[in-house]
């Protein structure tokens, strides 16, 4: 039987491939083309050789909440998401003003406080947020850049425009599936890459080694991934990352402390780091700095970090921005520190600190997704409509104790594109996590992480959720 979309479903939802009167939509035509001429049966051998390959490569994560055995793979749909380059021009641009201005951000928080003088942000709001660390005040980081590394997360709504509907700037993840699934494709589909103009993703690792030696200041530095061990959900892109940008990858056992630097622990003896790429939470980089119990730092990172003789990346501190009350106001903080209006939207967020918003929020929550300031991956997360009566009241409770530590947000029908589900092509909603680099100059990566709500009818398109990933192609 041969491959084809003509029983492809696009109603009730904007479609990344079709539009409403099932035309094709620009750049993905060389695709559809070539995957028409295949029969169903190879393009599910393709997917399924596709999927072999992520669990040959050990492209594996952990996930904690389960008892019968930990890893697997995030599963990987073999038809692209496809971005114009005109469509991704803006998000360029908007995504480049949107880093520049939370930099200047947590810049002036841990300094000057002047947004928090002037009433654009509340400073309780800021003083009460857990990722805001008191040790960090005052702090100047090597060529005054915070935020190295972002993931923000982007999403089209009915109207097919894109919205931002949050910052990740901890630690955030999955930039080895974006690379991997590049390499898969280029494999699945070799003829397709072939005739087609697609933005290449394969130089992060050495953007990212770029970056990490400009801010180190110092010629031919030292670089190394600081990861918290095997046991991490994203160990394997840890190693990734290390092995790419030919570094060493160390956790806390190899790293002291000495003289005033940070040293390596080498089979010739101690050698001083100059830059770490850190894929530890803050509070846990420096027992003696931050949380007391931790056992994956390194004690007394964080004085040599002030005293200039270490580069981190992202800098300590930085987590204050990625505070999910503190996402509501980026456009007032684009607006303060740029003067300009965002180039994209946030989606619309109820701030359930504020009385007003907390009023419609419970009267209306059954309609609406309500998150935890702090949580990632899906958790501490409430769908109103798929919710239970005792969720919704469950939820209202801990809004009503806790109003700070909640937003909640419209329930809004992601894109979705077609996907290879059960032998069947169905649509599945996705989310958008490009990547971006602050260096000598900000760098968006042509691409990111296409994430996949697998789960039939889910919005939720974490993989710790029953996700999984497309690879993304920006089309010169």
């Amino acid at each position: 039987m041969q491959f084809s979309y003509d029983n492809y479903q696009t109603e009730g939802f904007f479609d990344e491939m079709f539009d409403a009167n099932g035309n094709v939509r620009k750049g993905y035509d060389a695709f559809k083309q070539r995957s028409e001429q295949l029969s169903f049966e190879e393009m599910v051998r393709r997917h399924q050789a596709a999927e072999r390959a992520l669990m040959a490569m050990g492209i594996t994560f952990n996930v904690y909440s389960e008892n019968e055995g930990t890893e697997r793979i995030m599963p990987v749909d073999i038809i692209p998401r496809i971005i114009p380059s005109n469509d991704w021009a803006k998000l360029e641009k908007g995504l480049i003003q949107r880093i520049q201005a939370i930099n200047l951000f947590i810049d002036d928080v841990y300094n000057e406080q002047r947004i928090l003088k002037d009433g654009i942000v509340p400073r309780d709001l800021i003083e009460s947020s857990k990722c805001f660390l008191k040790a960090c005040m005052g702090l100047k980081p090597p060529k005054g850049i915070w935020c190295h590394i972002t993931g923000t997360d982007l999403i089209k709504g009915d109207d097919g425009e894109y919205m931002v509907l949050e910052d990740n700037l901890r630690c955030p993840s999955g930039v080895s599936y974006m690379l991997e699934n590049r390499e898969l494709l280029k494999q699945t589909f070799p003829e397709v890459f072939a005739r087609t103009d697609i933005r290449p993703v394969s130089d992060y690792p050495s953007r990212l080694l770029q970056m990490l030696q400009y801010i180190s200041g110092r010629p031919d530095p030292t670089v190394c991934v600081l990861t918290p061990g095997i046991y991490n959900s994203a160990y394997f892109e840890h190693s990734y990352l290390a092995q790419q940008m030919g570094v060493e990858l160390v956790d806390a056992r190899d790293l002291v402390v000495h003289d005033g630097y940070v040293k390596m622990r080498t089979t010739k003896g101690f050698q001083v780091v100059d830059v770490i790429y850190r894929r530890i939470d803050d509070t846990f980089l420096d027992p003696h700095a931050f949380n007391p119990d931790s056992l994956i730092g390194i004690p007394g990172i964080f004085d040599v970090y002030k005293k200039g003789r270490v580069a981190l990346a992202n800098a300590p501190g930085t987590g204050v921005a990625d505070d999910k009350v503190i996402y509501a106001y980026v456009p007032r903080i684009i607006k303060y520190y740029l003067g300009e209006e965002p180039i994209i939207s946030n989606v619309r967020t109820y701030i359930c600190r504020e009385d007003e918003d907390r009023k419609y929020v419970l009267d209306n929550i059954e309609n609406l997704v309500v998150k935890e300031a702090n949580e990632a991956g899906g958790y501490g997360m409430l769908i109103g409509p798929k919710a239970t009566k005792a969720d919704h009241a469950l939820f209202r409770e801990k809004i009503k104790a806790n109003p700070r530590n909640y937003i909640a947000q419209p329930t809004i029908s992601l894109s979705r594109v077609p996907c290879l589900v059960d032998g069947a092509i169905e649509g599945r909603h996705v989310d958008l996590r490009p990547y971006i680099l602050y260096g000598e100059n900000i760098n968006v990566i042509p691409g990111g992480l296409t994430r996949v709500a697998l789960n039939k009818g889910s919005l939720v398109v974490n993989s710790s959720q029953g996700g999984g990933s497309k690879d993304t192609w920006v089309m010169w």
